[in-house]
Formats: structure tokens, C-alpha cells, sequence
């Protein structure tokens, strides 16, 4: 079985545990040490995905937001087995299993699955990136042909994040010199800059699961993904997507300002 398919069952898996409990909403919620919330359902899903991979891709290492890193192999699995705990936990559809694999720093795919919205996303390195909803044939999606700050839209998580990093002046000036600003929020920003729908996206501080999936896609789709100081890939700490044409503008209005921590 070839990598893409094997990440397409895994979100086959990890969407099977998800929804189920989503749609009973009968789990208990935690708060972990960084004060965000966790569910059984987060480590169910992390715990069958590992095990998955353990069995079929014994060589690489598998690195997740609950259980950590585990081998020492550069081809990595990054999971994270519910971004969006907090709608999650609300009853808010917007949540999805994200899933990558890369080769040292270098992306091979990345698959992001939102079965409460009945869609999936995903993108393999030099292949394109593709969608599909619940019933229907996959599709090919490209990034917005937007050039112009005052003509594009912009989708972002919460503001208090861009005051702890001390970028939220350039944030706010950025949004005024948009047509238009929404907080759809977490991967679903980075997904509707990929089908077009909106023409950057942006969140000031992330983790590598956050972000490992979402890179491919927006990448094959034909947009930029960095950090705020311009560092290409999933490794900077926070992130600045766009369709391409505008991604050198939205740094200036954000200052170009490196964050105070990187993943590796």
C-alpha cells in the first residue's frame, strides 16, 4: 500500500472513532498543563492511528499532540487527531483529523478529514492538491488569483494570540487594509485558501501537528505557507498562508516578526 493510501485510511479510522462521539457528545473533557482541553476521544484517535502505523510503517516515526514523538526515523508521521477540541467539545462542526508524512523538513503529503462537515482535503508532493464531499468525486483545487490587499479576504483564529507575540498592531492593520475579515478559524481557514474561497490565512502561535497537514495542501493548491518572518513550511512557530500574489505584502503589514518559539 502506497503512502497516500494508507494516510486515507488512517483518516477512514480516525473519523469512524471521532464522529461517532461527536454526534453522541458522551466523553469527558480535561484540561492539560497549557490550560487547552482534551478528550478521550483525542487519545482514542491518536492511540489507533499510532497503532496503525506501527504495524504497517514500523521503520518511521510517528510524532502526535498526545502521546509526543516516538522513534527517530526522518520520515515522520505528524498527527494531530482532533484539531478544533474546543468546537469539538461545543458541538461546533469545524474540526478535523489532520495527518502528514515528511521526509526530513521536506512535505510528502498531508490529509485533513472533517467528517462533521462530511469533507476531506488532501494533497501528495508534486501532484496536486484535491478535495471531496460526502457522495461526490474528488476535485482538483487551486488557490484565489487575488493580487490586490484591498480586494482580498482574510480568515484568522482569535485576536489574543497576536497580543502575546506583540504583532498585534501590524495584525489590525493588515485586517484594515483588507475587503474583508472573518474567524472561521484553525485548519478550515488553511482549507478554504486552498479550494479559493479566501485569499490568506493566518494564526500567531502553533505547534508542528497543528500545521505539518496543512502545509502540502495549501502548497500543491499553489499558495505560500510560512511563519511570520517569512520561514517557508510548518516548522516556525506560527503561520502566514496566502494565494502567492500576496504573501510578500501581508509580511510587511505584520513586520516580519520571527515568534518567540519553533517547532523542530
Amino acid at each position: 500500500m502506497n503512502d497516500l493510501d494508507l494516510a486515507t485510511e488512517l483518516a477512514d479510522l480516525a473519523d469512524s472513532i471521532s464522529f461517532r462521539h461527536f454526534t453522541a457528545q458522551d466523553f469527558t473533557v480535561e484540561t492539560k498543563p497549557d490550560l487547552t482541553p482534551v478528550t478521550e476521544c483525542d487519545r482514542a484517535v491518536e492511540s489507533a492511528i499510532a497503532d496503525r502505523l506501527r504495524r504497517d510503517r514500523p521503520e518511521d516515526s510517528v510524532i502526535g499532540e498526545e502521546f509526543g514523538s516516538h522513534g527517530t526515523s526522518p520520515r515522520r508521521w505528524i498527527v494531530d487527531p482532533i484539531d478544533g477540541t474546543k468546537n469539538f467539545v461545543r458541538g461546533v462542526p469545524i474540526w478535523a483529523t489532520l495527518i502528514s508524512l515528511y521526509e526530513g523538513q521536506d512535505p510528502i503529503l498531508g490529509v485533513v478529514s472533517a467528517p462533521a462537515l462530511g469533507r476531506r482535503w488532501w494533497a501528495e508532493s508534486g501532484h496536486g492538491a484535491f478535495a471531496s464531499a460526502l457522495g461526490e468525486p474528488a476535485r482538483r483545487i487551486h488557490v484565489s488569483d487575488v493580487d490586490a490587499l484591498e480586494d482580498a479576504s482574510l480568515s484568522y483564529a482569535s485576536l489574543s494570540g497576536w497580543k502575546e507575540i506583540g504583532v498585534l498592531d501590524g495584525f489590525l492593520a493588515l485586517c484594515a487594509s483588507l475587503w474583508r475579515t472573518r474567524g472561521y478559524g484553525d485548519f478550515y481557514s488553511y482549507m478554504l485558501l486552498a479550494e479559493g474561497a479566501v485569499d490568506l490565512a493566518c494564526e500567531p502561535e502553533l505547534e508542528l501537528y497543528d500545521m505539518g497537514a496543512l502545509v502540502p495542501i495549501v502548497i500543491e493548491a499553489g499558495g505560500t505557507f510560512t511563519n511570520t518572518a517569512g520561514v517557508p513550511g510548518p516548522f516556525g512557530g506560527n503561520a502566514v498562508a496566502s494565494n502567492s500574489r500576496l504573501h510578500e505584502l501581508a509580511l510587511d503589514r505584520l513586520g516580519r516578526v520571527a515568534p518567540a518559539r519553533t517547532g523542530a
